[in-house]
């Protein structure tokens, strides 16, 4: 069935090849980020009887653990990635969890029932839209009044250590390129200014940013690191326009920096992220 979408360039990748890779790599990517979004199951921002909407919930993860806060209530995961999705609905279903669902669209312009849900949440899915303030709008119709958006989302790529780090070993001597703030990256939400500019025009209230610190682990020990990371997008984005050698090189500075943050807990580097409140009026 047809869907429509306006954010093209996240669809193709999502539903294409970054999504295969995400859902390749499923259990580490859950590992990677699980400290960070412990935090956001510590706040209880869910109640047993809410009916939430998980935006861009690729493979699931944080879906299902919304789906056993609210065991009275219903969970909605949306997203782009036919895979992501198909492994989602798999392991929800293993889990025994009768309370998701999982629909592919674009969360910018989906046709959301007004006035459904009462939690609207998102573990670092909802930095890509195209027109940041449309899509909040849309999903602030789907909430209920009073309803509360909370969504993780990276702070500015300087104060991410991990993301500074892999950028660092790959660089070869290279002045890399850093997106613009307003570009739909990773970094969109960076920003206090910006989020509170675009969630106050997209019609929501007590906007609130508070700051998370915590490891990105990425792997059991560096050589495990190593095999993850050579299927990341930035690995992959920022050693294509080597030449074979100065590749191999990078390669082997990431071997580096992998050994050096190889702990007994893991292959552990500093992340910054947002917990990013606000409500329906």
């Amino acid at each position: 069935m047809s869907i429509e979408v306006v954010n093209t360039e996240q669809a193709a990748a999502w539903d294409g090849h970054e999504g295969d890779v995400w859902t390749e790599q499923a259990d580490r990517y859950d590992r990677a980020s699980r400290r960070t979004w412990q935090r956001f199951v510590e706040k209880k921002l869910i109640g047993p009887a809410d009916c939430v909407v998980d935006l861009g919930c690729g493979t699931g993860r944080p879906t299902r653990d919304v789906a056993r806060s609210a065991y009275e209530g219903q969970v909605t995961g949306i997203d782009l990635s036919t895979r992501m999705l198909e492994l989602a609905r798999k392991r929800s279903a293993a889990e025994g969890l009768a309370n998701v669902t999982f629909v592919r669209g674009d969360a910018q312009v989906f046709p959301f029932e007004p006035e459904t849900f009462d939690v609207a949440m998102s573990s670092f899915g909802t930095m890509f839209f195209n027109d940041p303030v449309a899509a909040y709008m849309n999903i602030g119709g789907s909430l209920r009044p009073s309803g509360t958006l909370a969504l993780l989302a990276w702070r500015r790529l300087e104060d991410n250590g991990w993301m500074t780090s892999l950028r660092g070993a790959l660089a070869m001597g290279r002045q890399l390129s850093v997106a613009p703030p307003n570009a739909p990256t990773p970094f969109a939400l960076a920003e206090p200014e910006r989020v509170h500019s675009i969630l106050s025009s997209a019609g929501f209230d007590d906007v609130d940013l508070e700051p998370i610190n915590e490891v990105i682990d990425l792997g059991t020990d560096a050589s495990d690191a190593m095999e993850f990371a050579k299927t990341m997008g930035i690995v992959e984005g920022l050693t294509d326009d080597l030449d074979p050698e100065s590749r191999a090189q990078a390669m082997s500075n990431l071997a580096d920096l992998f050994v050096e943050r190889e702990t007994a807990d893991g292959v552990l580097l500093a992340s910054a992220a947002w917990l990013i409140t606000a409500r329906k009026p």
